[in-house]
């Protein structure tokens, strides 16, 4: 048996006309159809009803049964459910013995997005499109644009590039009024040149990413937080004082080699980037312990950041002439054995700990 479906996914007859759905047998839906027609002219579900009984008078080699079956109005998925539940009810009226086929009939795109409920409980032979012949491009052109507006991945594709092209002459009117009109298509092209580069980058997918992981760690109460914007402002004065030591250098040793340049920007900034390393090493430790995940070698991290420091200061001081070369021995030796030492006790801690754990 084949299956005639004329799909009213906005429920336009049941809202319209009163009529209760599904419609079965082809007396019903004419009447449907009749009831519709006359209650709004204009309804492109009326077309469906009446190429719904066409297909059935077409069609005279096989039994062909016709039904119409609705949605709910303005909810897709609450619509698609209801038509599958109809759907359903007008299987169970026909003889279960016969082979069943399907042929839908819709009044556009949008009523297609259907077919797959329909397809999960029916084979389908085909689907008919029928609307008015003006509006049938019109028709398939706003579905399709309301789509592209529904995606958001394709929505800032599209829209971006177009509201930067937009900006242009509100733009050109601020430009003028400041004095400054070749300034326009700079910026804009600027504007469409960073967003084109950070589409073809993922950096859209970088920033989300980051975002989230700083909503998380806000929202968590990690001091890691804290202590990272410290150490970045402890990293920025100590990228101004190693400027500034630089500058002193010029200015009391007049020209200076690219090693004596390096020199004095690492002697000036050294503490600084130090007392950084410090504190967003012991943030991390602090983090860690909380969430029940330390372990006794994280405490290497300041010692290591000290020796490191010790190291750096002792080598810049000696190019610089500020010391001698035994200080530069002292300072190696001593960054050495520190981290030797930090590292060989945490290890030893960390050992006798596990031994003493009880196990889970």
């Amino acid at each position: 048996m084949l299956l005639v479906l004329c799909v009213d996914l906005d429920d336009d007859l049941g809202r319209k006309t009163g009529m209760d759905t599904p419609v079965i047998g082809r007396d019903a839906v004419e009447e449907a159809a009749v009831a519709l027609a006359t209650a709004d002219p204009e309804d492109s579900d009326v077309n469906v009803l009446f190429e719904g009984l066409h297909i059935q008078t077409e069609i005279d080699d096989e039994d062909v049964e016709v039904a119409a079956v609705t949605g709910v109005d303005g909810k897709d998925v609450a619509a698609n459910r209801k038509v599958g539940e109809e759907v359903d009810t007008v299987l169970a009226s026909i003889s279960a013995s016969d082979d069943v086929r399907a042929i839908v009939v819709t009044d556009g795109a949008q009523d297609e997005s259907v077919v797959p409920v329909i397809r999960s409980r029916v084979y389908i032979d085909g689907v008919q499109r029928v609307v008015v012949r003006q509006a049938q491009d019109l028709e398939s052109m706003y579905y399709t644009i309301k789509q592209v507006l529904d995606d958001p991945e394709t929505r800032g594709t599209i829209l971006v590039p177009l509201g930067i092209l937009l900006l242009i002459y509100p733009l050109a009117i601020i430009a003028d009024q400041l004095g400054l009109p070749g300034a326009v298509f700079g910026i804009t092209s600027g504007l469409l040149g960073l967003y084109i580069l950070g589409r073809g980058l993922g950096v859209e997918r970088a920033l989300d990413s980051a975002i989230d992981r700083l909503r998380s760690v806000f929202y968590a109460g990690r001091v890691t937080l804290i202590t990272s914007v410290v150490a970045a402002a402890l990293l920025l004065i100590g990228g101004l004082e190693g400027v500034q030591s630089l500058e002193a250098a010029q200015t009391s040793r007049g020209t200076l080699g690219a090693l004596e340049v390096l020199a004095a920007l690492v002697i000036g900034a050294v503490r600084w980037f130090a007392a950084a390393g410090i504190t967003s090493s012991l943030g991390r430790v602090t983090d860690e312990y909380l969430a029940g995940e330390f372990e006794w070698h994280y405490l290497n991290a300041p010692f290591y950041v000290v020796a490191i420091s010790a190291v750096l200061y002792g080598m810049s001081a000696y190019f610089l002439d500020l010391v001698t070369l035994s200080f530069l021995a002292a300072t190696l030796t001593g960054g050495t054995i520190l981290g030797l030492v930090s590292t060989l006790a945490f290890a030893v801690v960390e050992s006798r700990v596990r031994k003493n754990r009880p196990p889970a």
